[in-house]
């Protein structure tokens, strides 16, 4: 039986992935620690909360001496690291935070994994750490092209700086000591468990609400949306087939605007839920700082390597999510009711 450590798992992907490899494999055990900031929701785990292969522990990764415990009370194969402060406007306003959270709770990870598994000659066999990175790390593309695992890292914003410096400590790892590790890189997730601060369903919940849909600059700006679960298959893939020291990024070739994902939720909703929601909500508000303009990711490598191909289009994956969202409105209630979703609302309003 293999022991996964997830790291952030009552978060919106990390629960997914939870799901997800509760639901494919019935040898693992499966211990989640989170900090349960207000992003982190142990609603979205309702399901196998009692189950036996699965425990939660309440705790910050940068706590060391509750991660070395961790390590030290239980025989841990498999780290998958999900914990991370990601919503790009925090960042530029309390950029300490994520430096704080993304790299030192990173560093802290790192050490409790290296020192639980080395041995005379290298780490004991079995083992590796995969760190969930995103592809806000490469920057921002042009009209054409994509990003590849060889593209420099670029990032523009302190969210994005905080992960590429996680990345680089990690792939030193291997560099210095041979640790084994992969890093993914993904583009926008979308999909059920979001906290209602991302684009989707923000604008989901605005609908329901008649509330005006903020929409940075001219609304041009491109996304690759990636559904969560394709996610969670790839993250599973590269931890039992991937490389040691390789990186691979995970897109869905699904670039829409976001002006376009803006009225596809407005769309669907007018038609089947509220003929009152319409375009007349939208709201152009000031361009986020150093907002890039393109994500696009190249796939090639974890296609060509590990056989891993999107599922999910996103004209199906969306409906989905939407229904989603609509079938849980009492999640949503629960989750928007706390103060940073109050802070946000503030935010948009001043703009």
């Amino acid at each position: 039986m293999k022991t996964y450590l997830v790291t952030g798992g009552a978060g919106f992907i990390g629960s997914n992935f939870v799901h997800y490899m509760l639901k494919k494999y019935n040898d693992i055990s499966l211990i989640n620690i989170d900090k349960l900031t207000y992003a982190g929701n142990l609603e979205n785990l309702k399901a196998v909360e009692n189950d036996p292969r699965y425990m939660f522990v309440q705790g910050d990764i940068c706590d060391k001496a509750l991660v070395e415990k961790l390590f030290k009370d239980h025989d841990i194969d498999f780290v998958v690291n999900f914990a991370a402060e990601s919503h790009v406007d925090r960042s530029i306003r309390e950029p300490e935070v994520f430096v704080n959270t993304n790299v030192l709770g990173t560093v802290t990870l790192l050490n409790a994994a290296k020192n639980a598994w080395e041995i005379k000659d290298g780490f004991k066999e079995g083992k590796k750490y995969l760190q969930v990175s995103t592809d806000e790390v490469y920057g921002s593309l042009g009209e054409t092209g994509y990003f590849r695992e060889t593209t420099p890292i670029d990032p523009h914003s302190p969210y994005s700086s905080s992960k590429a410096g996680a990345d680089l400590v990690v792939k030193a790892y291997f560099d210095t000591y041979k640790f084994p590790i992969n890093i993914t890189r993904c583009s926008n997730n979308y999909g059920p468990y979001q906290f209602p601060e991302k684009l989707i369903p923000l604008l989901i919940n605005n609908c329901l609400n008649k509330k005006l849909l903020p929409i940075y600059g001219d609304g041009l700006n491109i996304r690759d949306w990636l559904y969560v679960e394709d996610h969670c298959k790839a993250i599973d893939m590269v931890i039992n087939g991937g490389r040691f020291g390789e990186v691979y990024n995970v897109g869905g070739h699904n670039e829409r605007t976001n002006i376009h994902i803006v009225k596809t939720v407005i769309d669907y909703i007018n038609k089947n839920v509220d003929s009152a929601v319409t375009e007349n909500l939208i709201k152009y508000v000031e361009d986020r700082k150093g907002h890039d303009r393109r994500y696009g990711i190249d796939p090639t490598k974890i296609r060509e390597e590990l056989g891993w191909e999107p599922e999910t289009d996103y004209e199906a994956g969306i409906v989905k999510t939407i229904k989603w969202y609509l079938g849980n409105k009492e999640w949503m209630d629960r989750v928007t009711s706390g103060e940073y979703t109050k802070y946000y609302e503030k935010m948009y309003e001043a703009k």
